[in-house]
């Protein structure tokens, strides 16, 4: 292997910090423009991130298959409108494997800090194991859903039976015939528990707040289809254009929320011809405006309720004891396993406690976000210079998919690399004053959305209220955006003497 791709060297021009769905493409964008020199840091022992991690039972993808995929690598063989984790696992490993990532990549490398030299305009990343990684550019791909939520419920320690988060599914474990408690509604939850329900002898739900379910259509794509796909390449990408559209049609309800309550209507509708007890269904309706939280999608979750076996509470855990859990009415359940459908960790103040960012003039990342995490675009962050993220503050999204903005920010990074090599410079650093009214106008611009309508609450917000999550546009517009780098927006600087990285330098092995 050539020496400029090992994935072990300690000095590269561009080091990615992850490998799901963002830091893959961003390999490949890189790959395609002729930067070579560079390393994907993955802190397991394979690539795909999210879709890696999650394998619970009936875990699948919310957003159509042809448009949670790259656009630049369109599948004609997706079985079904809605891929399963396995397959889109599968898809991210061949894509990765077609691109030749895997090369380019360490495995077994979490990262731990990064620190900004401004005399020589470097980045040296921490590795779990003692190791550093010196760089002119780094991209944080890691993601924000990959720090599992664990609730602190007292007494949890003492439990004498099994007990696992849904990212963390123990396939090991057999619940046949066991006294089920699953925790959390989400979109995980909606999942796992019309498959695990006929297992079991008997399954609580505990629901916090009720979600938005919509129908999923769940069709499978003919061989037909899959041939004519195939052969002919434009009807694919029409299909997945199609998706697109009608998936961004979604965003009118986010921006007026009167239409929105009319939507309802139809989602009631929709619970109360599913649920048969009326009580159950009146408890699994949403008090607050369709879309302030995540809207999901199912056709099993809300017929599960009408098992025997199956019991939706509403109550608070109060308590976990030896062999049971105890909700805020002081009504008790006996349980064999308790599984944690609690999400994840969102708001990167604290999942990114352990992971020190020292920027310019040895400030953290930490002390700027203490208020609130912002960044320009969601990609740039004014004081921190060649600190590119993807999927960072404000770029998620409630109505279409996420591999669009990953796309449009790869485009953007790889752009500004460019640039900064053209102009002969060292660094680029956002200006703040640019940073700053671009996150006034977006706060201002989320408040007349549903998201932030009625007192909404959710993962999308910070315990405050303040909305650091969530694109409170079309995602049309963060594509013009990101379509080039706006020079005037940076602070371009060539450093008196930098040290150009040396990539043969080998690292201990």
């Amino acid at each position: 292997m050539n020496s400029r791709v090992n994935p072990r060297n300690r000095a590269v021009k561009v080091a990615i910090v992850g490998g799901g769905f963002g830091g893959l493409c961003m390999a490949i964008k890189l790959r395609e423009a002729g930067i070579e020199d560079f390393v994907v840091l993955e802190k397991a022992g394979e690539l795909g991130g999210t879709w890696r991690e999650n394998t619970y039972p009936g875990c699948a993808c919310d957003v159509q298959s042809h448009l949670y995929s790259y656009s630049f690598e369109g599948n004609p063989d997706w079985s079904a409108r809605y891929s399963g984790w396995r397959e889109i696992q599968d898809y991210i490993l061949a894509t990765a494997g077609k691109h030749g990532i895997h090369e380019h990549t360490r495995f077994h490398a979490e990262v731990t800090g990064a620190h900004y030299d401004e005399a020589r305009a470097r980045w040296t990343l921490d590795l779990t194991d003692g190791d550093q990684v010196e760089c002119q550019h780094w991209v944080l791909a890691s993601g924000p859903l990959h720090v599992p939520q664990i609730p602190n419920f007292p007494g949890l320690e003492r439990f004498q039976g099994k007990v696992f988060h849904s990212s963390q599914w123990d396939h090991d474990y057999d619940l046949t015939g066991k006294k089920v408690v699953s925790v959390g509604t989400g979109a995980s939850a909606i999942q796992y528990v019309p498959q695990i329900a006929p297992r079991v002898e008997r399954l609580t739900v505990v629901q916090r707040t009720p979600g938005w379910i919509i129908p999923r259509d769940e069709r499978r794509y003919s061989a037909l289809s899959k041939t004519l796909f195939r052969r002919f390449p434009a009807l694919r990408k029409l299909h997945r254009a199609r998706l697109y559209w009608s998936n961004e049609s979604r965003v009118l309800p986010i921006f007026h929320p009167r239409l929105a309550t009319l939507l309802e209507k139809g989602v009631k509708q929709f619970i109360r011809l599913q649920v048969k007890d009326k009580d159950t269904a009146r408890r699994l309706t949403p008090s607050y405006t369709l879309g302030c939280k995540r809207i999901m999608i199912s056709n099993r979750y809300y017929p599960t309720f009408n098992r025997d076996n199956v019991e939706l509470v509403t109550e608070g855990v109060k308590e976990v004891r030896e062999h049971s859990i105890v909700f805020s009415d002081g009504s008790e359940r006996e349980m064999d396993c308790l599984v944690l459908g609690t999400g994840f960790v969102v708001d990167p103040r604290i999942y990114m406690q352990g992971f020190p960012i020292v920027g310019r003039g040895g400030r953290t990342l930490q002390e700027d976000w203490k208020d609130a995490s912002e960044a320009y675009l969601g990609i740039t962050v004014a004081g921190y210079p060649n600190l590119f993220q993807m999927v960072g503050p404000n770029t998620g999204l409630g109505h279409n998919s996420i591999v669009f903005m990953i796309e449009c920010q790869a485009r953007y990074i790889v752009d500004a690399i460019e640039k900064a090599d053209a102009k002969g410079v060292d660094a680029l650093d956002v200006k703040r004053s640019e940073m700053d009214a671009f996150n006034e106008k977006l706060q201002k611009d989320v408040a007349g959305t549903v998201w932030q309508q009625g007192g909404c609450s959710s993962w999308y917000q910070q315990a405050d209220g303040k909305n650091v999550a969530i694109w409170p546009y079309s995602t049309w517009r963060y594509w013009l955006k990101t379509r080039q780098v706006d020079e005037s927006k940076y602070h371009w600087e060539k450093v008196a003497r930098p040290v150009t990285p040396t990539a043969a330098t080998p690292t201990n092995t």
